[in-house]
């Protein structure tokens, strides 16, 4: 494949990775602070679609085209700078997969609230709140993610 293509696509994926999440959580924190039960069953309910159409896919084509990448540049994948890539990738994945099973059971808990016209109860404020947490270490992790994506640092790490 074409180096620049795969570039392309590696960046593009990139940003839907992290446009997705960024733009889930905003709509999911902005609902709760409204709080109202529809609104926050409908976002819960787009937040899951979102995951599966834009993350999963993204999350896929990360590693494939950065492995693809690192071959094509010719860089040694056990770079200092890769190896630190690797390793946030996987805590931002770490605390993805979590995200992923506790936003079901959010769409599914919020749904009933609403249908039935009552308030969420403490179970799911405890699963929103382990959300909540769980998105800053990723977010934090792709940022540096980012970084380290245009800098290439040799030299420091």
């Amino acid at each position: 494949m074409d180096y620049l293509l795969l570039k392309a696509i590696h960046i593009i994926s990139s940003t839907v990775l992290f446009g997705t999440g960024i733009g889930t959580a905003f709509q999911m924190w902005r609902a709760h602070r409204d709080g109202d039960v529809h609104a926050i069953a409908a976002v819960n309910r787009n937040v899951v679609i979102a995951d599966w159409l834009f993350t999963t896919p993204a999350v896929i084509v990360q590693p494939l085209t950065g492995w693809l990448l690192i071959r094509a540049a010719g860089f040694d994948s056990m770079a200092p700078w890769l190896i630190v890539t690797y390793l946030l990738y996987l805590l931002a994945g770490a605390c993805w997969i979590p995200v992923v099973f506790i936003q079901l059971k959010l769409r599914d808990l919020a749904a009933v609230a609403a249908r039935e016209g009552r308030a969420l109860d403490a179970r799911y404020w405890r699963l929103y709140r382990a959300w909540f947490w769980l998105g800053w270490p990723a977010f934090g992790g792709l940022v540096i993610v980012f970084w380290l994506m245009v800098a290439k640092p040799s030299l420091w790490l």
